[in-house]
């Protein structure tokens, strides 16, 4: 399986990370260890939403479609309640 994942960092609310993995668990753990470039500023990270895919393309095209302006707002609005708890 494959895993498209939303993160928010515990330290500063208005950060976020979309990635995809093939094994979530790890993935973040990796990223709340500082092994990612991109998302060691904004450690810790929690976990607030993924899906999974049996293709990796499906993934990735999802991951794609989060990452743009119109993706990220329907994020948003899903998980809003959820962000608000975060």
């Amino acid at each position: 399986m494959f895993y498209v994942y939303y993160l928010n960092s515990k330290k500063y609310k208005d950060q976020y990370y979309v990635g995809y993995t093939e094994n979530l668990k790890v993935r973040i753990e990796q990223h709340n260890k500082g092994l990612s470039a991109s998302t060691r500023p904004y450690i810790p990270w929690e976990l607030i939403f993924y899906e999974a895919y049996k293709s990796r393309k499906d993934a990735k095209r999802r991951e794609m479609y989060f990452k743009t302006t119109k993706g990220r707002k329907i994020l948003k609005l899903m998980l809003r309640d959820s962000l608000k708890m975060s």
